[in-house]
């Protein structure tokens, strides 16, 4: 995982006439007391974890069904070499609009009404579908030029598997797309547990092409599966949506002020956005230059510390915006800072045992979720060691997220540009070095060793600002 982004603050006032300034909205209403904050943030984290234990535990069994079918084979490899670039083309394109456009929907709704809401969020929508089709048909005409690159080790037919691979699961974009930004919106409408749940439909897919139709249709019953269940997904969503009110429409209503501020905020974003999912890039591509088999290592143990980071990290993050958000309306400098402290200790008290715990059982683990059919011992050593080396980033990733999100509510992405910037080049010189030393489990530990410098970095950051902001007032 990845947290990107970061740039010098400079100047004392933290209301500066661009487009990273704290909005100047005047408080409506008193701010709330720190104890009701944190009952409301612990509350909804743990509605939002609570979801996505159950999507993770199927994400398990799908994990376990796959590895059971298909192994650490070649097939393997180059599906999840051709399953990267889309993944990261929705994080990239459709997270970053939702970044930018939740925060002035939520001031239309409550400032304009539901009906020139809804008419943002169409115009929204419009352009996410036509900005990701066109990004989807560039990347298929680049295709046979750029996948020698990230899989540089694969032999002719192994990658040329992956192309067509790739050009099966393209369609993915734009569907997974749509079903992002619908559950972002779900998310302004304070519905969070039913959303976090649909993704379930996609692994459950899964399970069931690669168990009833990985025989007959080899490595493309996990292409077809993908499909299906992303479709599936998207339509839950968008009905979920439908029946709170807001519908899924694709039509544009002009360039107005609301419009305009949308675009104005995604161009920064998706770039902070580009430079977090190098590192992803990055380190399947130089696992790609190791031994058969080190992409699959690389994707299998990062899926135990993906569980961990997603409940932790995520729904922690997901929580603490809006809270964020309505302080720095009300200038709650205390109220930020004692919530910022606050939970970077709870943070803290539970990532640490979580991680030594992950990195104790790595082997037992690895062995019992994956060692089944075409999966042996030797590929548990590898998977083993890798995951004990990923596990060390738990904590710091999941405390930084404190940070990061504190920083993003008072619209400096600026410093979160910069931060991945220095994370992507710190992650291609400690890949050069650790995986000389330890294989595969050498990118996972330079991935480790990037997270204490991104927490560094966001600790900082987070605490000048406050202490700005503070002085300012």
């Amino acid at each position: 995982m990845h947290i990107g982004h970061c740039k010098k603050c400079q100047g004392t006032t933290l209301v500066p006439e661009s487009m990273n300034s704290v909005p100047s909205i005047p408080p409506v209403a008193a701010a709330p007391t720190p104890a009701s904050v944190h009952r409301a943030i612990l509350h909804a984290a743990i509605s939002v974890g609570a979801a996505g234990i159950i999507v993770k535990l199927v994400a398990t069994f799908k994990e376990i069904a796959v590895a059971s079918v298909y192994g650490r084979s070649d097939s393997m490899d180059a599906f999840l070499a051709a399953a990267l670039i889309p993944g990261l083309l929705v994080n990239l394109i459709s997270e970053s609009l939702n970044q930018a456009l939740v925060p002035t929907l939520v001031r239309v709704r409550e400032q304009e009404g539901r009906e020139r809401a809804q008419q943002l969020l169409s115009s929204a929508m419009l352009w996410i579908c036509l900005l990701l089709t066109a990004v989807s048909l560039a990347m298929a005409l680049a295709a046979r030029g750029f996948f020698p690159l990230i899989a540089s080790n694969f032999p002719p037919g192994k990658l040329a598997l992956a192309v067509h691979l790739f050009y099966g699961l393209l369609p993915i974009v734009v569907i997974t797309g749509i079903a992002t930004n619908c559950t972002a919106v779900l998310n302004t409408l304070d519905r969070f547990i039913l959303p976090a749940l649909a993704p379930v439909v996609i692994s459950l897919s899964i399970i069931v092409g690669a168990l009833f139709y990985g025989g007959r249709y080899g490595i493309w019953a996990m292409v077809y599966a993908t499909l299906a269940g992303s479709l599936l997904h998207a339509i839950l969503v968008a009905v979920m949506m439908e029946t709170r009110g807001l519908r899924f429409r694709l039509r544009f209503h002009g360039f107005d002020a609301a419009t305009r501020e949308v675009a104005g905020q995604y161009g920064p974003v998706l770039l902070s956005g580009v430079v977090a999912s190098g590192g992803l890039l990055v380190d399947q591509s130089m696992a790609a230059m190791l031994a058969a088999g080190s992409v699959s290592a690389l994707v299998y143990a990062n899926r135990f510390v993906s569980v961990v980071l997603t409940l932790l990290a995520g729904a922690i993050s997901t929580a603490i915006v809006p809270y964020f958000s309505r302080m720095i309306a009300h200038r709650d400098w205390s109220g930020c800072r004692h919530t910022i402290h606050t939970w970077i200790r709870i943070t803290a008290l539970v990532s640490v045992p979580i991680a030594v715990a992950l990195i104790a059982v790595a082997r037992p683990l690895v062995r019992i979720a994956y060692q089944h059919g075409r999966f042996g011992p030797a590929d548990t050593l590898i998977v083993a060691a890798t995951l004990a080396m990923y596990a060390i980033q738990i904590p710091f990733i999941v405390v930084s997220r404190i940070d990061y999100r504190f920083i993003v509510a008072m619209r400096r992405t600026d410093l979160v540009l910069y931060c991945g910037l220095i994370n992507l080049a710190l992650d291609i010189v400690l890949n050069l070095l650790l995986m000389r030393c330890f294989g595969v489990a050498g990118i996972a530990l330079a991935t480790s060793l990037w997270a204490v410098s991104t927490f560094i970095y966001l600790r900082y950051w987070s605490a000048k600002l406050l202490a700005q902001a503070e002085a300012a007032s």
